[in-house]
C-alpha cells in the first residue's frame, strides 16, 4: 500500500496464502490502529481502498530499519540502497533546528524507557 491504495483483491494476490478472514481482521486492526484508511469505492456492494496513512507511512520507515538489520544479523545483503548510485544507505538522526545531523549519544525522554 506504500506504493497507492489497494483493493482487497490485490492485497489478497499480492499476499499469497494468506485466507481472506485473516487478511480482513489484520486490515481491521490496522484501521483501528490508525495506520490504514479504509475508503469506500463502491457502496453496493460495498468495496473498500485501502490505503497507508501519514502515521502508517512513519512507522514503515522504522520497520524498514528493523528489516535491514535484521537482513545484516543473518549476513545477508538486503538493505536500502541509493537507486542513483546503488550505495547502501545509513540511517542518521537529524536536528530539523540545528540543520545538524546528530551522531553519538542521543537523549531519549524517560517515557521510552
Amino acid at each position: 500500500m506504500l506504493s497507492g491504495p489497494k483493493r482487497f483483491g490485490e492485497l489478497s494476490a499480492a499476499l499469497d496464502g494468506i485466507a481472506p478472514n485473516v487478511l480482513t481482521a489484520r486490515l481491521r486492526q490496522l484501521e483501528r490502529d490508525g495506520l490504514v484508511i479504509a475508503t469506500p469505492y463502491s457502496r453496493r456492494p460495498l468495496r473498500l481502498a485501502y490505503a497507508v496513512t501519514d502515521a502508517g507511512r512513519e512507522l514503515s520507515d522504522a520497520i524498514s530499519l528493523l528489516a535491514a538489520w535484521a537482513a545484516r544479523q543473518r549476513g545477508e545483503d538486503q538493505w536500502p540502497v541509493h537507486q542513483a548510485c546503488g550505495s547502501a544507505l545509513e540511517t542518521r538522526l537529524y536536528c530539523p533546528t540545528c540543520d545538524q545531523v546528530v551522531d553519538g549519544t542521543v537523549s531519549v525522554p524517560l517515557r521510552w524507557v
